[in-house]
């Protein structure tokens, strides 16, 4: 039985950027599950598919460069949406979501790195 992941050609960076996503993949479950039935909840819920295929891509190496592209506004878009409901008072900045958010940062960053790197 062969195994699909396929981690060879993997570096320091694409490993960082699996465990930042896993961090926000993570948390969003929590939340996702927190927030069910309503549409809060299944919108986390969604986001956490995006980090898990995301990851899973990577590790498969499986046009690994598509989702990178693809990665950056998955991801800076949820930061940009958080921004805005703490802005209009739906939303705060707890611990959790700071640990979230410098996760996807940090994210953004890796993915525009690995994108650059080719």
């Amino acid at each position: 039985m062969s195994s699909s992941i396929d981690t060879d050609s993997m570096t320091t960076l694409h490993w960082v950027g699996v465990a930042l996503a896993a961090v926000s993949g993570i948390v969003h479950l929590v939340l996702g599950v927190r927030f069910l039935p309503g549409a809060f909840g299944i919108s986390f819920l969604i986001a956490t598919v995006g980090f898990a295929a995301g990851i899973a891509a990577v590790l498969a190496n499986y046009r690994r460069r598509l989702f990178y592209l693809v990665g950056i506004p998955f991801t800076a878009g949820q930061i940009v949406i958080f921004a805005w409901t703490v802005v209009q008072g739906i939303n705060s900045l707890g611990p959790i979501a700071i640990v979230d958010k410098a996760a996807q940062v940090g994210l953004v960053v890796v993915l525009v790195l690995l994108l650059q790197r080719g």
